[in-house]
């Protein structure tokens, strides 16, 4: 079943992201959820705002890298994977085996 997300405008440049019995907080950077409170990085903010933005839909990492840091290279790089795979760390019961942040072989992550 896909999370559903809700954003929240607590105050005018207040947002709060929430899915399931998760919550970003957008201005602090902070993530609640089942591994309690992690301070996200700013581009974890980012990629986690995007993902919970569009629950249960498949993001290409190409969309991503366009988003997130504003590129198109493609080529050689792990920064995706190793900012999934931190997320993941911070989301996740069991990051080994997500169940939140899916990885859809060939085409990119799925949040949901």
């Amino acid at each position: 079943m896909p999370i559903r997300t809700r954003l929240l405008n607590t105050q005018a440049t207040h947002q709060v992201f929430r899915a399931a019995d998760l919550t970003l907080d957008l201005a602090s950077r902070e993530i609640k959820g089942c591994n309690g409170h992690n301070r996200l990085t700013p581009k974890e903010c980012e990629l986690l705002a995007l993902f919970m933005s569009y629950p249960g839909r498949v993001l290409s990492r190409k969309l991503l890298m366009k988003e997130v840091w504003d590129t198109d290279f493609l080529d050689d790089t792990r920064t995706l994977e190793v900012h999934i795979c931190w997320l993941r760390k911070k989301i996740e019961e069991d990051p080994r085996n997500p169940q939140r942040l899916r990885t859809i072989r060939g085409v990119g992550y799925r949040f949901g």
